[in-house]
């Protein structure tokens, strides 16, 4: 008898579970779908940067299938999905849905591209350029995010994407030549080594500015060996970009 009302108990547990995530996954897509309809809102006053086309349905689609709140501390889809950059600890940030979306879409990811991206942080940006790109490398230098953002992207299947703990200023030769390069930490120049490794017709975007301050979300396209051209689209504030120290 005792055994009965113990599996009885057990399989009500159960079910109250399985509710609860069913749940719980509703309340996430229905939160991301909305996140995604605040970013299309936000393209309308970037015309004069993104054209009347807007943002692009496969870079939509990408922020729509990237599960942002399983890359944040906490978990929560009501935070995950609210307008703004959440922190993910260590005096590290997890960007505004919008720029994240408008950083990947001035990337212009092709379905054969090699992107690298200088900055991991959660995983997150690696997540979305991953569902767009053929291969993405990205590189943290903070061993503890990079070991957590490993195991998340591999943990959801990521397959295409490598993480490396290193210094982000040198690039990852090995991995390149990229196609698109996206640095999420802000610094006062673009790294050489970096336009070195993009390809000709590769485009490099990133925050360029001094830390703790406002900075220019810049976009720098290689038009042929050692000549590009650099534009500005508008002011962002980012987390300053770490050397390492040897």
């Amino acid at each position: 008898m005792k055994t009965l009302l113990l599996l009885v108990y057990m399989l009500a547990a159960t079910r109250g579970a399985i509710a609860q995530n069913t749940q719980q996954d509703t309340q996430c897509v229905l939160e991301r779908a909305a996140m995604v309809e605040t970013i299309r809102a936000y393209a309308r006053s970037y015309a004069d940067v993104l054209g009347q086309q807007g943002l692009s349905e496969r870079v939509l689609a990408a922020m729509g299938q990237t599960q942002r709140h399983l890359f944040v501390p906490g978990r929560s889809c009501s935070v995950a999905y609210a307008d703004g950059p959440l922190p993910i600890g260590l005096g590290q940030t997890i960007s505004q849905p919008f720029i994240v979306t408008l950083m990947t879409e001035l990337a212009d990811v092709a379905p054969d591209d090699v992107v690298l991206e200088v900055g991991t942080g959660s995983g997150y940006q690696a997540a979305v350029l991953a569902h767009l790109a053929r291969k993405v490398c990205t590189i943290e230098i903070i061993p503890q995010l990079a070991e957590a953002a490993a195991k998340t992207l591999k943990d959801l299947s990521y397959d295409n994407v490598s993480v490396r703990l290193g210094d982000g200023y040198v690039g990852w030769p090995e991995c390149g030549p990229f196609d698109a390069i996206v640095v999420t930490a802000a610094l006062g120049q673009v790294p050489p080594p970096l336009i070195e490794q993009l390809k000709v017709g590769g485009r490099l975007v990133m925050p360029v500015g001094p830390a703790y301050t406002i900075q220019t979300l810049t976009v720098v396209e290689k038009t042929g060996p050692g000549q590009t051209t650099t534009r500005a689209v508008g002011h962002v504030r980012f987390v300053p970009f770490t050397r390492s120290k040897d």
